[in-house]
């Protein structure tokens, strides 16, 4: 494990207009400073939230993974935040974990927002996606499973903790801020690990707005680095390995989690 260099991008996004947020995020990609290993983008960063799967959903291999697969290339990071795609069954709201060779992995939001109505529109996801870059174990999830502590929970096994790295990229309206910011850091505790959310910022055309507080947490639950609420920002951080592994060997609470066994409940 290496440490771990990244950029995050807080943005507002034009409602229902996939190629006018690729083409604004292209210019805000190209103001990063090379030597990044990781670019993050929010949650449905071609649409906004919610929106008619029906309509804005592609295919997987369409214009919009093409795109994150030319900026991977082109930036020699991975690229990764979610899109609407479309599943066996209906469509998914689809985190892609872009490679700069073209790989890539895809994870399917798992808690879909019931209170937005997301649960009639976008089929719900079973299957947590680990990968790894540099070294580094990382877990991507998407917006409101970030109040869900069991399908984030780390694990230590065999002397190793499940994931370093614990990433939500979100939608999260302005309202509920406060929970966003807490929940964040909480998770970072109790995981023992850095913890990444990436919001937007703006209002959609519902009137919702969002505030954006995209941050880096560190394992101690401290802010390492945070984008200004309401304003666009790109965001450049690098995670320390020798920090991580030091609050590990230190302070381990990792042998005394409980173990459990995770069941799916029907949506």
């Amino acid at each position: 494990m290496q440490d771990l260099a990244l950029a995050y991008i807080q943005t507002d996004l034009a409602w229902e207009q996939p190629e006018a947020n690729r083409d604004h995020l292209e210019e805000l990609i190209g103001a990063i400073s090379p030597g990044q290993d990781l670019i993050v983008l929010p949650e449905t960063f071609t649409t906004g939230f919610p929106v008619d799967p029906a309509s804005f959903a592609e295919d997987v291999g369409g214009p919009s993974m093409d795109w994150m697969a030319a900026m991977a290339a082109r930036t020699k990071a991975v690229i990764t935040g979610s899109i609407l795609l479309k599943a066996d069954k209906g469509f998914q709201n689809t985190l892609v974990w872009m490679q700069a060779d073209g790989q890539f992995q895809t994870y399917a939001k798992r808690h879909v927002f019931r209170m937005g109505g997301e649960h009639e529109l976008i089929q719900p996801g079973d299957t947590l996606l680990s990968v790894e870059l540099k070294g580094w174990k990382i877990r991507p999830l998407i917006c409101y499973d970030l109040r869900f502590p069991v399908w984030s929970k780390n694990t230590f096994k065999n002397d190793e903790f499940g994931y370093d790295l614990l990433i939500f990229v979100a939608n999260w309206p302005a309202v509920r801020s406060y929970p966003w910011n807490q929940l964040l850091i909480a998770r970072a505790i109790e995981n023992m690990t850095y913890v990444l959310g990436v919001n937007r910022i703006g209002s959609d055309i519902n009137g919702i707005a969002y505030d954006g507080y995209s941050q880096l947490i560190s394992p101690k639950g401290l802010i390492l680095s945070q984008a200004v609420a309401k304003k666009e920002a790109v965001v450049e951080s690098v995670l320390s390995k020798a920090d991580l592994v030091n609050l590990r060997t230190k302070f381990n609470v990792g042998p005394d989690w409980d173990s459990f066994d995770l069941l799916m409940s029907k949506s």
